[in-house]
């Protein structure tokens, strides 16, 4: 009979370790990646990504993202000029 079957679940893994301890194997992992890959690999990975997010998004969907960040950016500024009054 595995776990599902009797609703015993017990934490294995990652699972069972402090947050902490879970963070730092993760951060030693993206270290190594980044290393390994070097500074043109990580901007490739960080280029495909955009192009992959883009491509989802579609034209209409870019456009949209970049009013909203026009409006963010806008706003903070704005409230910035009015706390310096």
């Amino acid at each position: 009979m595995n776990n599902q079957e009797n609703n015993n679940t017990s934490k294995r893994g990652f699972a069972s370790m402090p947050e902490e301890r879970v963070e730092e194997i993760a951060k030693k992992g993206g270290h190594a990646s980044a290393e390994k890959a070097g500074h043109e690999g990580m901007a490739e990975r960080g280029r495909a990504g955009g192009h992959a997010s883009a491509e989802k998004a579609g034209h209409e969907g870019m456009a949209e993202r970049g009013r909203a960040g026009g409006h963010a950016s806008g706003r903070s500024k704005s409230s910035q000029e009015e706390e310096e009054e």
